[in-house]
């Protein structure tokens, strides 16, 4: 039985890493990785469409639909973009995005997914009003077909909220929504009461992470993140959307209990403001 606020997590994070990174897409083990999410309680996979072998991803091939359809609905990321922004490449590399992208989402409404993010983070954060420009065009090619099949596009971002809020709000689209990191807000020093306050219902998504004032990520509840504020304002707000986990990891070998421990520590603060 689903939650009425189901927890994910991000993929890669339920596997020994063997030096792929914090989170990745398992092409090894990625079913397995469904069982072991399944049996810890975990309600949503966020599926990772990385531009490294992304011809090799079950996404991108009706065989690798169908097996996805066979072991679990979906949400899922997208890091495909984060390396290759639809902006700062060439105009052909643009073109391809989009049909990268309106691809995904034919993947999508097959495997019953509700949501494709897209991160403005790291090397593709929008820097200019060029890039934001740049940014709007490509994602409204693909915002017709998103609206047609009922699936949002989410965007996660570096920006100053402020900003972050004007850009979304510059697509004119219910389609268009936030997905909020609360450890990117932390790290950067915003207030997450008045940030998910402000965004309020363009708010799709929420990850759960950690991060200390101007630093890296740590384990939930020992950076400068704070909870309470979060879910105040995600209480302010009516918040009727799921969380997934991207905790710091922890030590390798015990990833499920350090996931389960993550759960409960959500679920606490669920309990307390949106039961």
């Amino acid at each position: 039985m689903i939650n009425s606020h189901p927890i994910g997590i991000m993929q890669g994070r339920l596997v020994n890493p063997k030096e792929r990174g914090i989170q990745f897409f398992p092409f090894e083990e990625w079913e397995e990785e469904f069982q072991i999410a399944s049996k810890a309680g975990l309600d949503e996979i966020d599926f990772i469409f990385d531009l490294e072998r992304y011809e090799e991803n079950p996404l991108w091939s009706e065989k690798g639909v169908d097996k996805i359809t066979r072991e679990i609905y979906a949400k899922y990321g997208k890091d495909f973009f984060m390396r290759r922004p639809f902006f700062r490449v060439s105009e052909k590399e643009r073109e391809e995005n989009i049909k990268i992208l309106q691809k995904l989402l034919d993947s999508a409404k097959v495997v019953e997914a509700e949501n494709i993010e897209i991160p403005l983070l790291d090397n593709s954060s929008v820097k200019t009003e060029k890039e934001k420009n740049i940014l709007i065009k490509s994602l409204k090619e693909c915002l017709s077909k998103a609206r047609d099949i009922g699936i949002t596009l989410s965007l996660e971002a570096d920006l100053p909220p402020k900003d972050f809020f004007d850009l979304v709000q510059r697509f004119a689209d219910p389609f268009l929504k936030i997905t909020y990191d609360s450890g990117n807000s932390s790290s950067l020093g915003y207030d997450s009461y008045e940030e998910v306050k402000a965004y309020g219902k363009y708010i799709s998504n929420v990850h759960i992470k950690d991060r200390v004032l101007g630093g890296s990520t740590v384990p939930l509840g020992k950076g400068d993140a704070n909870f309470e504020k979060l879910f105040g304002g995600l209480k302010a707000i009516g918040y009727k959307g799921s969380f997934t986990l991207q905790a710091a990891r922890q030590e390798d070998g015990k990833e499920v209990d350090a996931v389960l421990s993550c759960v409960d520590f959500v679920k606490n603060y669920i309990n307390k403001y949106l039961s």
